[in-house]
């Protein structure tokens, strides 16, 4: 998978990241009802935070990210030992309840995703051109059992095809999700001072509950 988030990191041009917990993941995530023990996939996981944030809350979690740089920064923020093996062309590294697995997000199979129950997504559809949204949208799908919950965050701004992050309106989040997962928007925030606005979505995968 090509993706200008690598160079990004290679470069140190990382503005997109967040030195806390993401808002909206502390404020809506609760409201999923999603049971603690559940295991948690974020794509596109970057060094986020969000992932000490849902880990502190009883929930394993599995990142996926291309940038091992992101990775490593990542696991530099918190003391802990750290195990490191490879899974089938990723390179994982695990702390604590956490494990990173450096790859391509779309070469994850979904037995290597057999226990994940929920999802988080805030900078994966949006990091994504166009032409790789419906892939992405997709392959997430094959990957969420029937009933899994997720939150979606989404990224509107008025610089037109400029990305990555790249404007998604709601029209397209309705489109590619729909089809797969229940969709609710709960909240569509003022945009900031660079004319960006983002749009929070509550995600349940359609299907008989096995």
């Amino acid at each position: 998978m090509e993706n200008p988030w690598r160079q990004r990191w290679q470069e140190g041009r990382i503005g997109f990241h967040l030195e806390e917990a993401h808002p909206a993941l502390v404020e809506h995530w609760p409201t999923l009802g999603v049971a603690e023990g559940t295991k948690v996939l974020v794509p596109l996981c970057g060094k986020s935070l969000d992932m000490r944030w849902l880990a502190d809350r009883g929930h394993p979690v599995l990142g996926i990210e291309l940038a091992p740089e992101a990775i490593e920064q990542f696991l530099a923020q918190r003391s802990g030992g750290v195990s490191r093996y490879r899974q089938a062309g990723f390179e994982v590294s695990r702390q604590g309840s956490i494990e990173l697995w450096c790859g391509d997000f779309f070469h994850l199979h979904i037995q290597q995703a057999a226990e994940v129950g929920a999802f988080y997504d805030r900078a994966s559809l949006i990091a994504l051109p166009p032409a790789t949204r419906e892939r992405y949208a997709f392959h997430l799908a094959q990957l969420i059992p029937p009933g899994a919950k997720g939150l979606l965050v989404g990224l509107t701004h008025d610089a037109g095809d400029a990305g990555p992050p790249f404007s998604v309106p709601d029209e397209e989040i309705e489109r590619l999700m729909a089809p797969n997962f229940r969709i609710e928007r709960l909240a569509h925030l003022p945009a900031d001072d660079r004319g960006r606005s983002e749009s929070l979505w509550a995600l349940e995968r359609r299907g008989p509950r096995v």
